[in-house]
C-alpha cells in the first residue's frame, strides 16, 4: 500500500486565516472518526505565502471559541511532499483553485472547493476575513463548519476508493 495518499490539504491565499482554521476544524472532525479516517494527516498551505507566519489573531480567537487551538500554526507554501501525499486539496475560492492548478504541473484532479459538496444552493466561496473584525472571522469559521460533514463523507469515499484501487492492482 505504498501509493496510498493520506493527506488532506486546505488551501487559501497566505495560510494565516482561512486554511489554518479549516485545518483545525477538519483535524478535530477526523479525531471523532474511526480508523482509517482518524489517522489521516491534515495540513494547510497558501498560494501566496510568507513562510512561517503565525495565524491571524482573530483566526486564533474565533477557533478558541469552539475549543480548537491553532496558535502553533505557521504558514507555508504548497510543498512537493503535500502534492505527492494529498488525497485531496480543498480551497476556499475559485481563485485559489485556479492558482493551485497554475502552480502544480500537471494541475491536480483532486482539488475542490471546500464548500462544493454541501449541495443545494449553498454558496461555494468562503470570503476572506483578513483585516476584519472578530465577527467576520466567526462567520468565516461557521461557513467552514457547515461544510465539514460533507467533507468527512467525501474524504471517506475518496480514501476507500483509493484503497480498493490499490488492492485491485495487486
Amino acid at each position: 500500500m505504498a501509493n496510498i495518499r493520506n493527506e488532506i490539504v486546505f488551501i487559501c491565499t497566505a495560510n494565516t486565516c482561512r486554511s489554518p482554521m479549516a485545518e483545525g476544524l477538519f483535524r478535530h472532525a477526523l479525531a471523532a472518526q474511526s480508523d482509517p479516517l482518524e489517522s489521516l494527516k491534515v495540513s494547510s498551505a497558501g498560494v501566496s505565502v510568507y513562510d512561517r507566519q503565525p495565524p491571524s489573531p482573530n483566526s486564533v480567537k474565533s477557533m478558541a471559541k469552539v475549543g480548537i487551538d491553532i496558535s502553533d500554526h505557521r504558514s507555508q507554501h504548497i510543498t512537493e511532499s503535500m502534492i505527492e501525499s494529498a488525497l485531496v486539496f480543498f480551497t476556499m475560492t475559485e481563485t485559489h483553485l485556479a492558482m493551485l492548478s497554475y502552480q502544480i504541473d500537471p494541475p491536480p484532479a483532486n482539488a475542490f472547493l471546500m464548500r462544493s459538496f454541501i449541495g443545494g444552493n449553498a454558496d461555494t466561496q468562503i470570503p476572506d476575513p483578513f483585516g476584519m473584525n472578530l465577527r467576520e472571522y466567526e462567520a468565516c469559521r461557521d461557513s467552514m463548519v457547515e461544510a465539514i460533514p460533507s467533507l468527512v463523507k467525501t474524504v471517506g469515499r475518496l480514501y476507500s476508493a483509493q484503497c480498493t484501487q490499490e488492492s485491485d492492482s495487486k
